[in-house]
């Protein structure tokens, strides 16, 4: 196992519930396995997984157990619930290499049968005054975008009612419109908001309600406006969300759930329960966003993904094979993850 570190600088600062960041640091994973190299990327984020320091230490635990003991021995090693976005770094690559030494794509890997072109896309949209909300919403429909996510909860509900219906009224109904509160909402607040954004035709809102609410998040769920869980998953209480019945929608993020692997086997469970799944980035270097996308590609029907993060950075690992394009993203037929090894690093 080689790994190198690398800082990507983001083109505007990233807000999360553990404050500000400029930039996305992280380790690339190259692994030779089978005849071929591997390549993948852990890029821990705060709030959603170990810290980097910590990260790193489970890359070197892992490369220690897998000199005596081979891969198995390294993912031992690697436990998803401490170290997940060390385990993604080494679980993508050595996905990578199997699939390139099968000459699959990736998503193939995990479903041999499915052929998947492209994965459908949504827009996110931050916090705004309603015509900001509205502008910002009109311009991702004008580049495509037929699904768009808007930042919610850090405004009275009256007021984010507010801001849907601006852009509502602004885009039409052939928009699909969701939400996504960050957990900031009082289980009375959802229920009102809930209400009120039936009527604006928003499909889903995401994690209304604290992290920790299982039973208030299963209380809103079943009506015209679903409930996505993401926040909640941090722990990776999936099952118990499950048997509680607490979501329509689970937003699996491979970075936080310990890999694509992990983040697939989830999405199948998921769908066993009749709770759909939607894949998405931690704002990750372009390794891990094809990660993703080979995941949500080897979901059939899947909604659309929170996948095209790519802008948000000023600088990638490598270049990006998946582009977007009329709200859909281009998946890589070519083997494993569809970029080349040798051309992933910190100064690509």
């Amino acid at each position: 196992m080689k790994t190198t570190p690398f800082s990507l600088p983001l083109r505007s600062p990233l807000a999360t519930a553990s404050g500000t960041i400029d930039e996305r640091e992280g380790v690339v994973v190259r692994y030779d396995h089978r005849g071929t190299t591997g390549v993948g990327e852990a890029t821990p984020l705060p709030g959603w997984t170990e810290s980097l320091e910590a990260c790193r230490s489970g890359l070197a635990d892992a490369a220690a157990a897998e000199a005596d003991g081979g891969h198995t021995a390294a993912m031992l090693a690697l436990d998803a619930a401490e170290v997940p976005a060390a385990r993604h770094g080494f679980a993508t690559a050595l996905l990578d290499a199997d699939a390139r030494a099968d000459g699959v794509a990736l998503y193939r890997w995990f479903d041999a049968d499915r052929r998947c072109r492209s994965v459908p896309v949504n827009a996110t949209v931050g916090d705004g005054t309603p015509q900001e909300t509205a502008d910002a919403v009109a311009s991702a429909v004008d580049a495509g975008f037929d699904c768009c996510k808007v930042k919610v909860g850090a405004r009275p509900v009256e007021d984010d009612v507010e801001r849907i219906g601006a852009l509502r009224d602004r885009v039409g109904d052939g928009v699909t419109l969701r939400a996504d509160a960050n957990g900031a909402w009082s289980r009375d607040e959802a229920e009102r908001a809930f209400e009120r954004f039936a009527y604006l035709g928003v499909e889903y809102v995401e994690q209304p309600l604290p992290a920790d609410d299982v039973d208030g998040h299963a209380a809103l769920r079943g009506g015209p406006v679903g409930v996505a869980l993401d926040e909640s998953l941090v722990d990776r209480r999936v099952d118990k969300i499950l048997d509680a019945d607490a979501a329509d929608v689970l937003v699996l993020k491979p970075m936080v759930l310990g890999g694509p692997g992990n983040a697939h086997t989830l999405a199948m469970r998921a769908r066993e329960r009749g709770v759909d799944p939607v894949v998405t980035t931690t704002i990750d270097g372009v390794v891990a966003r094809l990660a993703a996308l080979h995941v949500a590609a080897a979901i059939p029907d899947v909604r659309a993904c929170g996948l095209a993060t790519g802008d948000r950075l000023a600088t990638d690992l490598a270049p990006d094979p998946a582009t977007v394009s009329d709200g859909r993203m281009a998946v890589p037929q070519s083997p494993g993850l569809g970029v080349d090894p040798a051309e992933v690093g910190p100064d690509a």
